[in-house]
């Protein structure tokens, strides 16, 4: 048997998520990973790899971990993937963009790889996709209140969010543009809508609750197969408040998946 080969990763970005990924990289604790540098807007300290530019990694990694938000994947996915660098993304809500999806998986020969991130359950709903598809598909978000105001947002609406006393209901619209208003907080709801293969049939709430101590995602689907409701409660990231702490752990365990160096269930 030919010994496995190390994958040599890059991270782009190196805020909540990314600095655990790094971290973790670098300690040995993906098997068959190796941690070639970080990609970073800001100065470094700190560390445990160089700061690299985008052409420095095209270069020298095999694989890159997108952790910088929508903004990121728009800007270098097609250039990461036409190297022939595989590309593992985070911020999957950027897909809600029918035109930034099919660009990105029309582009090679790198391969483009999807986390789980913070939901669960993808798995018997892609399943149940495949077999018959769906009536319905819900997934209701609860967060605090601060971690969903928008640029885009009214005045008045932003005032009634941050003085709310209890849960109180943000938004309800489909997953496409539920993605792209709340880019940097509901990139579970993209999750679902990717694991269905419809954008548009899946309905999403955004609901902004004081007492949250933790994040909350209800995913409710009912069809020919079946019917199904998962609850996830997250804790937020403590350095992010817009993303659950468990983000970075769904991250390594797919690039786990990806290496291939050692079995497990997927």
């Amino acid at each position: 048997m030919k010994p496995a080969q190390t994958c040599r990763v890059g991270i782009i970005g190196y805020g909540a998520i990314g600095a655990r990924v790094a971290a973790d990289v670098a300690a040995g604790r993906v098997p068959g990973a190796s941690l070639e540098g970080i990609i970073s807007r800001r100065p470094l300290s700190g560390a445990p790899a160089g700061q690299i530019t985008l052409e420095q990694a095209l270069e020298c990694c095999d694989l890159l971990v997108e952790c910088a938000g929508q903004e990121a994947l728009v800007d270098h996915g097609e250039v990461v993937l036409s190297a022939g660098v595989d590309l593992l993304v985070t911020s999957i809500g950027a897909l809600a963009d029918r035109g930034l999806s099919k660009q990105l998986h029309a582009a090679g020969p790198g391969r483009l790889f999807l986390t789980s991130g913070a939901v669960g359950g993808l798995d018997l709903l892609s399943s149940g996709a495949r077999m018959e598809g769906y009536d319905r598909v819900t997934i209701t978000t609860t967060k605090l209140p601060g971690s969903l105001v928008q640029p885009w947002m009214e005045d008045a609406l932003v005032e009634q969010i941050q003085s709310a006393r209890g849960p109180l209901d943000v938004y309800q619209g489909p997953a496409a543009e539920a993605a792209l208003l709340f880019p940097k907080s509901l990139n579970a709801a993209a999750a679902v809508a990717i694991a269905v293969n419809d954008w548009d049939s899946v309905t999403v709430r955004v609901r902004a609750d004081p007492g949250a101590e933790l994040t909350s995602h209800v995913i409710e689907a009912s069809g020919n197969v079946g019917e199904y409701r998962f609850e996830i409660r997250n804790k937020p990231s403590e350095e992010n408040p817009r993303t659950s702490g468990v983000v970075p752990f769904a991250v390594l365990r797919s690039l786990e998946a990806i290496i291939g160096a050692r079995g497990g269930l997927m």
